[in-house]
């Protein structure tokens, strides 16, 4: 799904009403149809409901909501601003209300209302156009609604929130909710703005899907149906050779669960092998807590000093559990220079890549890095904001040809060529220990099983979401383990199972 800027989806708009065609007027009413079919299966008409239009066209979506509430009997209270510069539709949808709810227009600071506990209140002040900041009574307003106890709806994106782009003044809506028209936007899937979008959820409205597809955008939002479109069924006569050999370089004393996991992990994700080196006081815990694995032990008792034979294998997988020593180092930059197979670095490897980054002239083309925040940080440097992480982001994946898996909620995964693409899966349970590790394994076996390397990291982001969503929904977000999101790659797997059944 493709995340477009506050231009192109005005363009949208308007190449939309020009070639369906449809009146604007019978655009916004689509639109607000749709928010008001979502907001009454969410809310029922006990509360009383304030909605607060600005003169623009997100305004008559306000004026439209509140008719369309009113007539499903809530019980409405609309106020909109003073000015000389209403939109043509709002005009409509103001005349057009009137004659079930007479608005209140604020002139000034006396106007604005104060807003009872537990009320509702729907943002519909500025929409996705804003870019500049919020002053004056419409700053004022926004003040008061965040000072209110009561839940707050934003019609399309929250008031003050810029599209596409950082707005560092702090006066913007903090939305407990946000219906979305048509495609996200960039600012609902940055961390910082997380207490300006609250849930959000995209509203099909119709919008034009071909102009759509001859956008170009370098950002995406993973959903299910592009998934389903990179899964490669299994063939009946194939076999484990068929599904590739991963090699993971994981563990050292004290550290051995990282590498369990990582192997459980890629294991369950459909590999037809797993060898692992570890260090020799690694062995015995790998082998009776994966008795699956095929071995190599290290010549060190306590962590990793060489390679094994690389050989033989279709992906090879190094740092979970690692000691971070300058034996790491060396063997970091051999395997740089020996292997010819698909790479996916984590936790301590890149750990040892932040304190000698001359390794990263060696890293092979398209290797994965998985780093969380912090680790990128340490990679990469600090930003002054999440929209100047993700041009850091972009620039450091495009400077060393690799492939950057930033973790969080809405994972991104960047590529060389300054793609990225947003994560649908996952919820805050996965902030846990051991869950980097499987996402490690995961996309070690996605590797090895001939997956290329920038769709086995979106692949690979969104089946180790989707199965964190599976525990969540059976043990909850707080008791969630590393080991319950490996349990829950089984049901990806029957996904994909009944999905090409039924084809």
């Amino acid at each position: 799904m493709k995340i477009l800027s506050s231009e192109q989806i005005r363009a949208l708009d308007v190449y939309t009403i020009q070639n369906e065609p449809i009146a604007s007027i019978d655009l916004m009413e689509r639109a607000s149809v749709a928010f008001v079919k979502w907001f009454t299966d969410r809310f029922k008409p006990e509360k009383e409901v304030y909605i607060f239009c600005g003169p623009g066209n997100n305004g008559g979506d306000g004026l439209a909501v509140a008719r369309l509430l009113a007539l499903s009997h809530y019980a409405v209270r609309v106020f909109i601003f003073s000015s000389d510069r209403y939109s043509q539709d709002f005009s409509v949808n103001l005349k057009r209300l009137k004659a079930l709810v007479v608005p209140t227009t604020i002139i000034s600071g006396e106007d604005i209302p104060s807003l009872p506990d537990g009320a509702i209140v729907i943002d519909a002040i500025f929409g996705s156009g804003l870019s500049r900041p919020v002053q004056g009574l419409y700053a004022d307003t926004i003040k008061t609604i965040n000072e209110s106890s009561v839940t707050r709806v934003a019609i399309d994106i929250a008031s003050g929130l810029f599209c596409d782009a950082n707005n560092p003044d702090p006066v913007k809506v903090k939305a407990d909710y946000t219906f979305t028209f048509q495609l996200p936007k960039l600012s609902l899937l940055l961390p910082q703005n997380e207490d300006y979008t609250g849930t959000w959820m995209v509203g099909d409205i119709g919008l034009d899907n071909g102009f759509i597809a001859l956008q170009s955008s370098p950002f995406s939002y993973v959903d299910e149906e592009e998934i389903y479109s990179l899964i490669k069924p299994r063939k009946k006569f194939s076999h484990k050779g068929s599904y590739g050999k991963a090699l993971i370089l994981a563990g050292s004393l004290g550290m051995m669960g990282a590498a369990v996991l990582s192997g459980k992990a890629c294991y369950r994700v459909g590999t037809g092998l797993v060898k692992f080196h570890t260090p020799k006081c690694g062995v015995q815990i790998l082998q009776s807590g994966l008795p699956e694995a095929i071995l190599s032990a290290d010549p060190e008792e306590n962590f990793i000093s060489t390679l094994p034979d690389l050989s033989s294998f279709n992906a090879i997988a190094a740092g979970p559990g690692w000691y971070e020593g300058p034996e790491a180092a060396k063997v970091l930059s051999e395997l740089f220079k020996s292997t010819r197979v698909p790479l996916v670095l984590d936790a301590g490897a890149l750990n040892v890549l932040s304190k000698n980054k001359g390794l990263l002239k060696l890293l092979p083309a398209n290797s994965i890095l998985t780093p969380h925040p912090g680790e990128f940080k340490r990679l990469a440097g600090d930003f002054s904001d999440d929209y100047a992480r993700l041009d850091g982001l972009r620039k450091f994946s495009e400077t060393y040809n690799c492939i950057v898996v930033l973790k969080g909620a809405n994972s991104m995964v960047a590529l060389p060529d300054g793609y990225v693409s947003f994560n649908s899966t996952g919820n805050p349970g996965m902030a846990t220990a051991g869950s980097g590790d499987v996402l490690t394994g995961i996309i070690a076996g996605l590797l090895a099983q001939g997956y290329e390397p920038p769709v086995a990291a979106k692949l690979g982001v969104y089946i180790h979401g989707f199965a964190g969503d599976i525990a969540a929904a059976r043990s909850g977000m707080a008791s969630l383990i590393a080991e319950d999101i490996i349990d829950g790659i089984k049901e990806f797997s029957l996904r994909c199972d009944r999905y090409f059944s039924a084809l």
